[in-house]
């Protein structure tokens, strides 16, 4: 498990770049005063909508599903279910245990910026084997734990909604001065509209989007030996190329936004970096050890667990108003 100072020198080689377009990025808004939050907000839409999928399809088109290591999947699953009980217990057993900070905790320790961070350092670290270990984390969490985040996240909105009716209904009963206030009750939405909306967002989701048409193409062209049309490739590749570098350049202008570099505090920032690099990573080593996970493919599991934030993660976690501020820092 140790790692050499030359991992150490492919590591800082691999990410540097990565972070000089996060500060030119961060520089132009920042600095330079070169965009305003209108033209910020068109360069991401850009980067989430056309470069970022097509990046994501790219390399998920080159993975075979039938080769994929199912080992290394069941020691991802069981170190989210570990993460998932454990907060679970604590939002249930102690006086601070709160379901919202459930939701973002999970979020904090389990869902990680695989692609764009991690195939360039897995890349250098561990050639062709890291690269398809952190895609396909990426696919099926793109596929599976983002479904559940979103499935969670709905129902967190849909209880508040309700509350949000009956506070509302009991405001205006108390300003016509009655002096019995009644509460009728009202339905909750069913299930299965929470669920008709968690797929149509996933499927409007580009990224999600992005893995299953990769994963398809992939298993049809492993599976009957079909080439990509070299028009297509080329096309798809133009625009997959900017993928990484937007990506970055993206987070430095959103980082630059925002009137301070630690949106959400000291002590709030300190515990999303030790759940994101100290207890998903932990979770995931105990996942191996569960598997039988030995070798380059148990470092390459650790390590991509110890990855930064996923960038959807933040996106839903604004578009639901849940603590946004605190995954904007891990």
């Amino acid at each position: 498990m140790m790692i050499g100072m030359g991992d150490i020198y492919k590591v800082v080689v691999a990410v540097t770049p990565l972070y000089v377009a996060l500060i030119l990025g961060y520089g132009s808004v920042k600095w330079w005063k070169m965009f305003t939050r209108e033209q910020c907000d068109a360069i991401n839409k850009f980067v989430c909508y056309f470069t970022l999928p097509l990046f994501t399809f790219e390399f998920s088109s080159h993975v075979d599903p039938l080769q994929w290591n199912f080992k290394f999947l069941a020691a991802d699953a069981i170190s989210k279910v570990i993460i998932a009980i454990v907060l679970v217990a604590w939002a249930k057993g102690c006086r601070n245990g709160c379901y919202t900070w459930l939701i973002t905790s999970f979020s904090l320790s389990t869902l990680t910026n695989s692609l764009v961070v991690g195939v360039p350092m897995l890349k250098a670290m561990y050639g062709d084997l890291g690269v398809d270990i952190v895609v396909q984390s990426t696919v099926f969490q793109g596929i599976v734990w983002f479904s559940i985040l979103l499935l969670v996240l709905e129902f967190h909105k849909a209880n508040d909604a309700s509350s949000a009716d009956v506070d509302s209904r009991i405001v205006r009963d108390l300003e016509r001065n009655d002096n019995t206030v009644s509460v009728t009750a009202i339905p909750r939405p069913s299930f299965w509209s929470m669920m008709k909306i968690v797929w149509v967002k996933l499927i409007l989701n580009p990224n999600v989007l992005a893995s299953v048409i990769g994963i398809t193409w992939g298993f049809i062209s492993n599976r009957w030996h079909v080439k990509m049309p070299s028009i297509i490739e080329g096309s798809v590749l133009i625009m997959a190329k900017a993928g990484i570098g937007s990506a970055m350049f993206g987070m430095g202008l959103f980082t630059a936004l925002q009137e301070k570099i630690l949106a959400c505090g000291a002590s709030l920032t300190l515990f999303g970096l030790v759940l994101r690099f100290v207890a998903g990573p932990a979770a995931m080593a105990i996942g191996c050890f569960v598997v039988g996970l030995h070798g380059d493919v148990l470092r390459i599991a650790i390590i991509q667990a110890a990855l930064p934030q996923a960038i959807a993660s933040f996106i839903y976690a604004k578009e639901y108003g849940l603590h946004a501020d605190v995954l904007s820092t891990a």
